[in-house]
């Protein structure tokens, strides 16, 4: 090139890494997406059609989480963008691997791990260690699209290519996440897009720009009115009361906010801080119950002795073996149909400090829909590294009570047992199943709310066989004997759940 001869100036050596379009679009759907649907069309042939419709259907059938996009109608969309690519690999290999061998499988999961380490905000040696040992096993296991005819030729291709130069730029530039060009792209919506949207789509380009210029304008005059301080001061004068009745989130009756309407994935700009969860502010209902009422309305009238043994077992943590009569407590208490979990994710969307915020669900029917009862991570042993040291339990209560002036805040929960010692050996996700007595019903138990960590996503192991029509992501949960613990489903669970 013409700065061969220019000191410092190494066109190669400049090239940063581009998640974006190396990675996610490039890598992930440009090829292994494609290579997997004409696999599964080389492969089954006329019942080609039917696979892939399955595989759409066991996306669209994956159960809802915080900040994960579903897909009603699977991938088969006509204009991919990045956040499409980015949501889709966070279902997609459950969803493949009852239909591709099993060495592709291993393939697609060394790539995500590879992906998933590189979108880390911060990499140290260890890191770029486990960068490399996936990166190799990539390339010995993609190896079976040149042996089933999908790459007769072998794979060559640059932007696989450039996958073997991340740990070396990685070293020159930093983590990749500082540098991908969706960051720049998210410029382009602002600037392009919402403009575009807000015009009459006929000779919209001087719209564009004079949309752009009044933006301009109103950001330069808040900036110049921050400065002079005049924006510091309340709204509303001393004295003047405002109209409650314009407060929507402010109940006259109890006092407590309803947060209910807030996002599922919101921004929290704490400074660091180590995992939190907290009950939502609004009770439902607003009145307090008997423990009696409430394991009658979820269906466990058993309840009250459960929340006995737990009041024993907080107030004697020495004692192992709890007894079965405990004293009864006699306190009513606030139930609630969502907690927030606060934890330090800075590999993800968050807020300044790098705390993000996720709401937990635990409600018969959540904004008047379908029931929502969310999958949680709880601590068992902080000692232990990974999933080890975690169980995993769905949520089917949150509630609180006071007791001898010590404030409970608790979750009723039912527990899944881990399959194995180790991780699924094909998609390197680790697989739990329902956990059951020996009466067959489901083990259930009551918790500290200080020992959830944060929201855990469960997708279904679906086997071979085709799944109902009538099958939908609210039901998943309760439609499977096996769950893959989803360690895809964002950046910090695939550092937690490892």
């Amino acid at each position: 090139p013409f700065t061969a001869s220019f000191p410092r100036a190494n066109i190669h050596e400049l090239i940063a890494p581009d998640i974006l379009h190396q990675i996610i679009k490039g890598t992930f759907k440009d090829h292994i997406v494609s290579w997997v649907e004409r696999y599964i069309e080389q492969m089954y042939e006329e019942n080609a059609p039917a696979i892939l419709a399955e595989i759409d259907c066991r996306i669209a059938v994956a159960p809802s989480f915080p900040g994960l996009r579903r897909f009603p109608q699977g991938h088969g969309f006509k204009q991919w963008t990045g956040n499409d690519s980015k949501a889709l690999m966070k279902v997609f290999l459950p969803a493949v691997v009852d239909f591709v061998p099993s060495k592709m499988t291993r393939a697609i999961a060394a790539f995500m791990d590879f992906c998933y380490i590189v979108c880390q905000s911060s990499l140290d040696e260890a890191d770029l260690e486990a960068l490399d040992s996936a990166l190799k096993c990539f390339e010995v296991e993609c190896t079976i699209f040149e042996e089933v005819g999908i790459c007769p030729n072998g794979i060559s291709i640059p932007r696989i290519h450039a996958l073997q130069h991340y740990h070396q730029l990685i070293q020159q530039f930093g983590a990749p996440n500082g540098l991908c060009t969706s960051i720049t792209e998210s410029k382009h919506i602002d600037a392009v897009k919402k403009p575009w949207r807000k015009s009459n789509r006929h000779e919209a380009l001087g719209q564009m720009l004079v949309t752009n210029q009044h933006l301009e304008n109103i950001a330069y005059f808040r900036a110049k009115q921050i400065a002079k301080g005049l924006l510091n001061t309340p709204l509303v004068p001393e004295g003047v009361e405002t109209n409650k009745a314009l407060d929507s989130d402010v109940s006259d009756e109890d006092g407590f906010r309803d947060d209910t309407n807030l996002d599922e994935v919101e921004d929290n700009n704490n400074a660091i801080s180590e995992a939190i969860v907290e009950l939502a502010k609004l009770p439902s209902p607003r009145r307090l119950r008997t423990f009696a009422e409430i394991g009658n309305d979820i269906g466990h009238p058993e309840l009250p002795d459960l929340i006995a043994q737990f009041v024993y077992q907080q107030r004697n943590p020495e004692v192992i073996n709890i007894p079965q009569n405990c004293p009864q407590i006699l306190e009513k208490a606030y139930s609630y149909t969502s907690a927030v979990a606060n934890f330090y994710a800075p590999s993800d969307r968050c807020g300044v400090g790098g705390m993000q915020c996720q709401r937990i669900h635990a409600s018969s029917s959540w904004r008047n829909g379908a029931p929502c009862y969310d999958c949680v991570f709880v601590e068992k042993d902080p000692a232990l590294a990974g999933f080890h040291g975690l169980f995993v339990a769905q949520v089917m209560l949150f509630f609180s009570f006071s007791h001898r002036n010590v404030f409970y805040p608790c979750a009723f929960v039912q527990w899944f047992d881990v399959i194995g010692e180790h991780p699924c050996p094909h998609t390197g996700m680790w697989m739990v199943e329902p956990e059951f007595d020996e009466d067959g019903d489901r083990v259930v138990s009551v918790i500290h709310l200080d020992s959830i960590m944060r929201p855990a996503h469960l997708i279904g192991v679906y086997g071979r066989d085709p799944l109902p029509s009538n099958l939908k992501h609210t039901d998943s949960l309760s439609a499977f004997a096996a769950f893959y613990v989803n360690i895809f489903s964002d950046y910090h669970a695939f550092q937690l759940a490892f």
